[in-house]
């Protein structure tokens, strides 16, 4: 089975960043992807972040979910689950900024990816990665498309290893 694999796109790369896209897959293959409006005290913007993910400010303010909607979505996706990242320390703390923002308690454990795989599948990560990256041939950079590359990758690594 594959495991639930997470990504998460911030305003920026400090400690002021916020999430502004969450997206994840499911074992199944199945996507979700939530846009979060920025909470009133979320005023970091790093212009570099938005030339990599492509998501203003205002398609934030215009169709972003709101912050407790996504972190409660996100506990009634994932409750009592681990969910994997290939950005575990970034992920892990504009999580921490999502639900402290609304004072929830996140509902589902948040892990490394590199922790599920040994040593032949961390090595060839990489190259597997890029081939996943041009075969999927996914125009925008995104939580969700992010998300499914990494799933993918350790999928055909998986396959490869059997």
């Amino acid at each position: 089975m594959l495991p639930i694999v997470i990504d998460i796109e911030a305003s920026g790369f400090g400690r002021e960043s916020y999430p502004i896209e969450v997206g994840l897959v499911l074992p199944d293959g199945t996507p979700h992807c939530f846009l979060v409006a920025p909470e009133r005290s979320w005023t970091h913007w790093d212009p570099s972040a938005e030339a990599v993910h492509g998501i203003s400010r205002d398609i934030l303010e215009a169709h972003g979910r709101p912050a407790a909607e996504v972190a409660w979505r996100l506990n009634e996706l994932l409750r009592g689950k681990t969910a994997y990242t290939d950005a575990w320390s970034f992920d892990m703390s504009w999580l921490g900024k999502l639900y402290d923002a609304v004072h929830l308690q996140q509902s589902f454990d948040l892990q490394p990816l590199s922790g599920i795989m040994d040593e032949r599948r961390l090595a060839g990560w990489d190259r597997t990665r890029r081939q996943v990256e041009q075969d999927l041939q996914l125009k925008r950079h995104r939580a969700s498309g992010d998300a499914r590359i990494l799933q993918e990758t350790y999928r055909r690594l998986t396959e490869q290893a059997a």
